[in-house]
């Protein structure tokens, strides 16, 4: 188990000025939903959008996220997908 603010932290030390919407919908701390939207990701593929943010969890998740429902955008993917 691991608290969200943790995660949250963890996430805006890798992606600072970032949008990062984190929740843990059955509220255990050990599943959670992941959105990043990050100039970041420009130019990589969604594998490596991926593995950028495991990355910047590291061995959290190995040992206290038990599922993470991630989804990761650049700002311009953002703005289409969410209709903005």
């Amino acid at each position: 188990m691991m608290p969200i603010e943790e995660l949250q932290s963890m996430l805006d030390t890798a992606f600072p000025g970032d949008d990062i919407r984190l929740n843990s919908p059955m509220g255990d701390n050990n599943h959670f939903e992941l959105l990043v939207v990050s100039d970041k990701f420009q130019g990589k593929t969604m594998i490596e959008q991926h593995q950028m943010v495991y990355h910047a969890l590291g061995d959290v998740m190995r040992e206290a996220v038990h599922a993470l429902a991630l989804k990761t955008y650049t700002p311009q993917q953002w703005a289409k997908a969410s209709g903005g």
